[in-house]
């Protein structure tokens, strides 16, 4: 008699994907997010972005012609993240998510970095774009739809990710309200 456990009748038909995407890195298939100081200092929306391959290696656009493809983002650890679920993919799962980002860092390679139009936003939304994946209802994904969605639907890894966004915009605006009072 063969003996059973927890692992073995994890692994099913309809939940095999699933319990695979979860056992392989707990920030695989994920948009990161971390702040750009002093920009998110008063635009606490704002910050810089990247993305994880199916391993949680993250991918960023770090400046002209430079992306980050091993794990450190260009302004320090992830503060924020979105795990991202690929069951919408056409088609490839895993294979198709890599293969989108490693597409979308050689395209980002060859291009000069623009703060307002043309960066890390646009770097993941470009491989989310190019992988044809449809996520929190959104089909073609642009910068701007990031930015919001990550400030709206991401998790903070830790209190202290959320006092790097928060504590300096907190203070600003303590600021403000106290010069406007006396």
């Amino acid at each position: 008699m063969a003996s059973s456990n927890h692992d073995d009748t994890c692994i099913g038909i309809n939940n095999h994907h699933h319990h695979q995407q979860q056992q392989l890195h707990p920030l695989a298939f994920s948009i990161l997010w971390s702040p750009l100081p002093p920009i998110t200092w008063f635009l606490p929306f704002i910050g810089h972005m990247g993305i994880t391959t199916s391993h949680g290696t993250a991918c960023d656009f770090q400046g002209p012609y430079s992306v980050g493809d091993r794990g450190k983002m260009a302004f320090g650890t992830a503060t924020r993240a979105l795990q991202i679920d690929i069951t919408s993919l056409p088609a490839g799962g895993a294979e198709q998510w890599d293969k989108a980002i490693a597409e979308a860092n050689a395209e980002y390679r060859t291009r000069m970095h623009n703060i307002c139009c043309d960066n890390c936003h646009s770097h993941v939304a470009y491989a989310l774009n190019d992988m044809e994946i449809t996520a929190f209802g959104i089909r073609q994904w642009d910068m701007v739809k990031l930015c919001f969605l990550v400030f709206c639907r991401g998790r903070f890894l830790s209190l202290g990710g959320f006092v790097k966004q928060f504590l300096p915009f907190g203070v600003f605006l303590l600021i403000v309200i106290l010069v406007r009072l006396l």
